[in-house]
């Protein structure tokens, strides 16, 4: 399993957590050193089943910066790919993948169904 974190975001500290909790082995990648590709980004989010608005931090103050509410309707999932691609502070955190799983964000309910 491949789990992309912020090692200041507490929300990540919580799921880390979490994951030693339940024993669950991973690999760790700090999102701001190890962005995800494009490429990446595109086989997980059709892996995931989620809009791919769930793949953005919408919280964050990139998102915010770069007025994503507004842009991103007008935007190909193309040019949204290649944008999340160019800065891990615009992707949703923890980032979990699995063999046949893929979550965004720390939401304990998910996150007890797939562990």
């Amino acid at each position: 399993m491949i789990v992309y974190c912020y090692p200041k975001c507490s929300t990540c500290k919580k799921a880390l957590q979490y994951l030693d909790e339940k024993k669950v082995t991973y690999d760790l990648f700090d999102i701001k050193e190890q962005n995800p590709t494009k490429e990446q980004l595109e086989k997980w989010h059709k892996k995931s089943g989620l809009p791919l608005k769930k793949f953005f931090n919408t919280s964050g103050l990139k998102y915010k910066e770069l007025q994503l509410k507004d842009k991103l309707p007008g935007m190909s999932e193309a040019e949204q790919y290649a944008l999340l691609a160019t800065d891990g502070m615009l992707v949703k955190r923890p980032l979990v993948i699995g063999d046949d799983f893929v979550l965004t964000g720390f939401r304990l309910g998910e996150w007890e169904e797939k562990f």
